[in-house]
């Protein structure tokens, strides 16, 4: 060995992070064993690297005793005393029996050796950098399939993602950046294996932790993470700040915080919840986007009753009972959801509460449209015969005959489509009745065409005009 080969060992110490020591240790250690194996040798030897010169010493080592059984390894009392008289039983004598051609055998030695480190600390530096990222993300690109197992390069090593980590439908393509979840790092005899994942659900909560700065502060929480990977993901989470919104700190401006997770798990629909410590509000928020009416739970059973209105069952349990599923698994409550006609049926809410939620009241046009196109499929004479109004005031065929016309008349007006006479027929219903008439034969009685034309003029004129101000409004 020479000053070159000590001044390489000290360049890889900088660049590679590998102490010389440890080199040094691992050389003599190396030596050892091939002075052993090259000269048979059953002695205890020792070898000594000069850290300064490169050169090198080999030793060997006998123990101090009364009386010699093995020359090998052991030395008299008075022999070891010749040499120094501080010697006693049991000390340790050094002899040098450095080789001449051991030089050779070193340095070939001390290659292998050095080698051999440098994969070991590598591999061991790797291993401490990812062990610690357990549970955290990394970004790495794909750079082929083995078997069906992905193989994603994260820079110092490469990683695996199992097909039964994957998401359902996706599709990787070489070169192409993703995130991913570590979930354990290994050490192996081939060096550090990770495992990495795609549909773990503290992938979500990491990469919000990436997009909303107020997670990573710690004023926004999240509190629980129930996800179906590729389809459905639901979060809770709280605010530490009464002034900040969790929800919204999540969503982001125009929702582009959360728009940004949902491209990078490939369109995953991802709801977001406020967590609350009540079970009841928790549970009802939980299962949003329905409406609910009701929470009983039983917490001996740790079991909630949900009652929701009739036309929110479908969408409150979802597609084959998803969004039961993620809210049970989300709050950690079994969920059974009843119709309000189920709960009164059950006793569960009273008869009559229905009312309170169910009424399509609430949602004002229902209604509205359900009397205008019932109105709108009354263009015949018949319907209208057997309405209350014909069956007061009509009492003879010919008053229903005449009366009849008059309803065609008013139907097929062409001013009943234009919007100009529209207005002038509502502001002047006296005009209105006056035109309409004179297209009908005798025989009517006139009180009753009054009403008719008035009645007509009611329903069919001014619900269709409130209709189309609410229209435009």
């Amino acid at each position: 060995m020479n000053m070159e080969f000590i001044e390489a060992l000290h360049e890889l110490e900088k660049g590679r992070g590998i102490s010389a020591e440890i080199l040094f240790e691992a050389i003599e250690a190396a030596l050892i064993s091939a002075y052993k194996k090259n000269f048979g040798s059953l002695q205890n030897v020792r070898v000594l690297i000069d850290r300064l010169t490169g050169e090198f010493k080999v030793y060997a080592r006998k123990t101090v005793v009364e009386t010699v059984e093995d020359a090998r390894t052991q030395v008299g009392l008075e022999d070891a005393r010749k040499l120094d008289l501080n010697y006693q039983l049991e000390d340790i004598v050094e002899y040098e029996v450095t080789p001449r051609e051991f030089g050779r055998i070193a340095a070939q030695t001390a290659k292998q050796v050095v080698v051999q480190r440098i994969r070991e600390a590598e591999r061991g530096m790797i291993y401490d950098e990812y062990v610690n990222r357990e549970g955290d993300i990394v970004t790495g690109v794909v750079q082929r399939y083995e078997q069906k197992n992905v193989i994603v390069d994260l820079g110092k090593v490469e990683a695996v993602l199992p097909a039964q980590e994957q998401i359902p439908g996706e599709v990787y393509q070489s070169f192409e950046r993703i995130k991913t979840y570590v979930v354990e790092v290994k050490k192996t005899t081939k060096g550090p294996q990770i495992m990495l994942s795609r549909t773990h659900p503290g992938l979500i909560k990491r990469l919000f932790e990436l997009e909303v700065p107020e997670i990573h502060d710690g004023i926004v929480e999240i509190k629980g993470v129930s996800r179906e990977a590729g389809a459905r993901s639901k979060i809770a989470v709280y605010s530490r700040d009464l002034n900040v919104d969790p929800v919204g700190a999540c969503v982001g401006p125009k929702g582009v915080r959360v728009q940004t997770i949902v491209t990078e798990l490939k369109g995953e629909k991802i709801d977001i919840v406020n967590f609350s410590t009540d079970p009841q509000e928790f549970v009802a928020n939980a299962l949003s986007p329905a409406k609910v009416v009701g929470v009983y739970p039983k917490p001996n059973e740790k079991v909630a009753v949900v009652v929701v209105p009739d036309y929110q069952l479908s969408l409150a349990i979802g597609k084959e009972g998803q969004n039961a599923r993620l809210a049970a698994k989300l709050t950690g409550w079994k969920i059974d959801i009843k119709s309000e006609s189920q709960a009164v049926a059950l006793n569960i809410i009273p008869q009559g509460q229905e009312e309170v939620y169910g009424n399509y009241e609430e949602y004002g046009e229902y209604e509205e449209y359900s009397e205008y196109d019932e109105f709108a499929e009354t263009n015949n004479y018949q319907e209208y015969e057997e309405s209350e109004s014909a069956e007061n005031d009509l009492t003879s065929e010919n008053q229903r005959t005449a009366e009849g016309r008059t309803y065609q008349t008013y139907v097929n007006n062409d001013a009943y489509n234009d919007n100009e006479s529209y207005d002038k027929y509502v502001e002047e219903p006296e005009a209105f009745i006056n035109e309409v008439t004179e297209n009908v034969t005798e025989g009517v009685n006139e009180k009753a065409l009054t009403d008719i034309v008035g009645d007509l003029k009611t329903d069919a004129l001014v619900m269709p005009k409130e209709k189309k101000k609410k229209g435009k409004g």
